[in-house]
């Protein structure tokens, strides 16, 4: 296997010469990563997938931000304080913070500070119609827009609820709310998400699309944590086997994710970096809070899908075997979820409480001769819609279901092409993933809230047992009661399964030795204010 390995990488090697980039300059130092899906916007209201999280979360900041532990801490506010009544958010904001130097404050690329001013502005277009963000949800139905953000002077900033929703300052840690200078906005207008201006320790320098992005140090930042990184590249090399040859090249310091095919040579069974690889890389893997699972439309137009018997969605998940899955696709990275959708690393997810799906292809063919179904072999092919990076997973899938004598047709879409379908009800079974956007169960268990859209209800999930325990849930402060209340909800999931559970997701870190400052962390977000790379 190692010669194998060896004169793959070798292969690869002589194939990238041809157009791999050159190394950066030993007098500049730039942190080369890669993302393997096109980032589709900088403007933070619509940084709804990873790939634009990061590159936002480069640039952007926030009233209040997640540490290493998911503790929420001040970030643009030095303090803040809630009301009594959970209604009112008080921020204090700090005054030493500079937007990024741009032309759109005096067209010659000057800056100026901070104000509640901007807080209230960028808030407000979450949930400006005009605007249409993926993020308006998160003030859906708790505020009015036009009394919610206020800006009392420069340093204070008031948050008014409509109804007390205890992870409020959760959600105010996401990519989504951070602070944008309304002069940028309206300076660049339509190109406004091609040309962004923050506060974050990166500033923007040139997007080239498809291509790569370029972010420059903003030498005014305030938390360089011992910092030496003069700059960041992005490429968008779409296979993770090519991404992580350029990293051995020397053309990437940091990828992320596995790919199945290429997993073995990189990891061993048990999921430690081969030992051939250890001089040279680094790896790191976490827990983080991600669940990947395939979402079921439950509101399925068509009549006849089987998919519309509760009983034949439990089957599905009794017909996978999770474990082997993990040990041959991705060679033991992740832990099969066999207890709810809440994810390890959450207070309510327990197994002994939650008891979910293990494999049972036994009891999986007799919950689907119960829903009528006496020969699997007449039931109409099952369509499940995915995208390239997750083919190999789905085949996995569709050939365990196949074994029950039923038809699986796969159906490849291009990722954001996936996702828009999912938000408009196109798809009756589709791959996704829900990674924590802050750290409460109520950030998994509200994709199935009836009152919310897609996103987040992604499975147009209808229960109203369940909608009456997430409303307790959201307004109760108790956290024993509230991971009570998260498991009753939980297993509600599990008896109605509008997905299948697949597995709770870990982080698959690889860096070149010489790079420090990056940490896994429970939401699996790339932090770039203290990094370093050795001489």
């Amino acid at each position: 296997m190692t010669h194998y390995i060896r004169h793959l990488i070798t292969l690869w090697a002589m194939i990238l010469l041809s157009y791999s980039c050159q190394p950066e300059s030993t007098d500049v130092k730039v942190f080369k990563y890669n993302q393997t899906d096109h980032i589709t916007s900088l403007d933070p209201a619509f940084a709804k997938s990873q790939n634009n999280i990061w590159a936002t979360h480069h640039l952007f900041e926030g009233l209040v931000r997640l540490d290493d532990e998911l503790r929420i801490v001040p970030s643009l506010a030095k303090s803040y304080a809630i009301s009594a009544d959970g209604l009112t958010y008080t921020f204090i904001l700090r005054d030493d913070v500079y937007f990024h130097n741009d032309e759109c404050f005096d067209g010659v690329g000057g800056s100026r500070l901070l104000t509640a001013t901007d807080v209230a502005y960028s808030l407000g277009r979450l949930v400006d119609d005009n605007i249409n963000s993926p993020g308006s949800w998160l003030f859906s139905d708790k505020v009015v827009p036009a009394t919610a953000f206020a800006a009392v002077n420069d340093t204070t900033f008031v948050l008014t609820l409509t109804r007390p929703f205890v992870p409020m300052l959760g959600i105010l840690t996401m990519q989504y709310c951070s602070v944008v200078p309304q002069e940028a906005v309206e300076y660049y207008g339509s190109t406004w998400a091609q040309h962004p201006v923050g506060t974050g320790p990166y500033q923007f320098k040139r997007w080239v699309e498809n291509q790569a992005l370029y972010l420059t140090k903003n030498t005014s930042y305030r938390n360089s944590l011992g910092s030496n990184v003069d700059g960041i590249k992005t490429t968008f090399i779409p296979d993770r086997k090519i991404a992580f040859l350029e990293l051995m090249n020397g053309n990437l310091d940091f990828v992320s994710g596995l790919e199945s095919s290429f997993a073995p040579m990189l990891l061993t069974r048990d999921g430690s970096l081969r030992s051939e690889y250890q001089q040279d890389i680094k790896f790191q893997k976490a827990p983080y809070l991600n669940t990947e699972y395939l979402g079921i439309n439950v509101e399925t137009t068509a009549s006849d899908s089987p998919l519309r018997h509760r009983k034949f969605r439990q089957a599905l998940n009794y017909g996978i075997d999770r474990e082997l899955m993990l040990t041959a696709l991705r060679n033991g990275v992740g832990k099969a979820a066999t207890a709810g959708f809440v994810p390890a690393g959450l207070p309510s997810h327990d197994p002994t409480q939650v008891i979910g799906y293990t494999y049972d292809k036994q009891k999986a063919m007799q919950l689907i001769r119960e829903c009528g179904y006496t020969d699997p072999s007449t039931i109409p092919p099952i369509q499940l819609y995915t995208n390239k990076d997750y083919l190999d997973l789905t085949t996995y899938i569709a050939k365990q279901w196949e074994e029950l004598g039923l038809q699986v047709s796969l159906e490849v879409l291009e990722s954001g092409l996936l996702r828009q379908s999912m938000r408009s009800a196109e798809l009756p079974l589709f791959r996704a993933s829900w990674i924590a956007d802050y750290p409460d169960g109520e950030s998994f268990l509200c994709m199935f809230y009836s009152k919310y859209p897609a996103p987040p209800n992604y499975t147009r999930y209808s229960n109203p047992a369940f909608d009456k325990l997430y409303e307790q849930a959201i307004l109760t402060s108790d956290a024993s009661l509230k991971v009570k209340l998260y498991q009753r909800m939980d297993r509600m999931l599990v008896e109605d399964a509008p997905v299948i559970f697949l597995f709770y997701d870990e982080t698959a870190l690889f860096s070149r030795s010489q790079v420090s400052g990056i940490s896994a962390n429970g939401v699996n977000l790339l932090k770039v204010d203290s990094l370093a790379i050795a001489d």
